[in-house]
């Protein structure tokens, strides 16, 4: 059934194409910029016609900027092990045709969407789909999670069951970074997470963050996750002492990248999204 989506050509650079020769790579939206590929990690022995697995949804970061589809191959091919769907997608960004933020946003929304039309033909369960994301890919998850309107539709059309996030870009504001991607401070504030909470009903959250990020401060982030925190949502921050913007990445520190990939593993456990590992006792 899976071979009835629309297949999407390989991608150009060596490294990249390594990292996705056992991905099954799909369109997943005809973007006004192009095609749009989605590439997708599945268990051992997954049957699309009998599984209703979880799905993590892999958002890249790059601040907008640059297109870094094959960032959490890592990650996804650790949690496909788990039992888990991943889908990491590739995304409208600034250094190819100059998109924005927002058609980023639009991008991620419609990853949303292909993965409920497909549900069935992708074996996976619409209900368990987390969003996986760093730093601008962070803020786009979050946006999905918090904002209650996206384009013509309400926003909880898009929340996610649960978000993974890294390095998270959470206000856009003039008090916060990043307001000089979006075409106004108005538009900035518009598609800061960080205007729309408190507010109830928001998925479970943790966060990573590296205390010497340069980029995004973590006293943003920190103060973030409190407010989030609030009106009995669930938000977790570990903050990472002397860790920079990429500290998490599996090329950039091999402890900080096994410390967070086992808490994230250990968070869809707990919420009841993946089943207990019977190696962690051993790791």
């Amino acid at each position: 059934m899976i071979d009835q989506l629309v297949k999407a050509p390989p991608i150009g650079e060596t490294r990249d194409r390594e990292l996705l020769k056992d991905a099954h790579s799909f369109i997943y939206f005809h973007s006004p910029g192009g095609d749009l590929a989605a590439h997708f990690f599945f268990p051992p022995g997954h049957d699309p016609e009998t599984a209703n697995a979880p799905v993590i949804l892999f958002l890249h970061g790059g601040m907008w900027d640059l297109s870094m589809p094959t960032q959490f191959v890592p990650h996804a091919l650790h949690f496909a092990a788990r039992g888990a769907v991943c889908m990491c997608i590739e995304y409208r960004v600034s250094n190819k045709g100059g998109s924005s933020p927002v058609e980023a946003l639009e991008d991620a929304t419609m990853a949303m969407v292909f993965l409920r039309k497909n549900a069935a033909t992708l074996g996976i369960d619409p209900k368990k789909i987390v969003f996986t994301g760093a730093a601008s890919g962070a803020h786009l998850a979050l946006c999905c999670a918090t904002l209650p309107e996206i384009g013509n539709e309400p926003g909880d059309h898009y929340r996610p069951a649960a978000l993974i996030l890294f390095s998270p870009l959470v206000n856009t504001t003039r008090k916060g970074t990043c307001r000089e991607n979006f075409s106004s401070d108005k538009e900035a504030r518009l598609y800061s997470p960080s205007e729309y909470v408190p507010r109830s009903g928001l998925p479970p959250c943790i966060m990573y963050h590296g205390r010497n990020d340069r980029l995004i401060p973590v006293e943003l982030v920190s103060r973030f996750a409190k407010r989030y925190a609030r009106k009995k949502n669930s938000c977790e921050l570990m903050e990472f002492e002397g860790a920079g913007h990429t500290f998490f990445n599996f090329n950039s520190h091999q402890q900080n990248y096994e410390v967070t990939l086992r808490s994230a593993d250990f968070f869809l456990v707990d919420l009841g999204l993946l089943k207990p590992d019977p190696l962690a006792g051993e790791l």
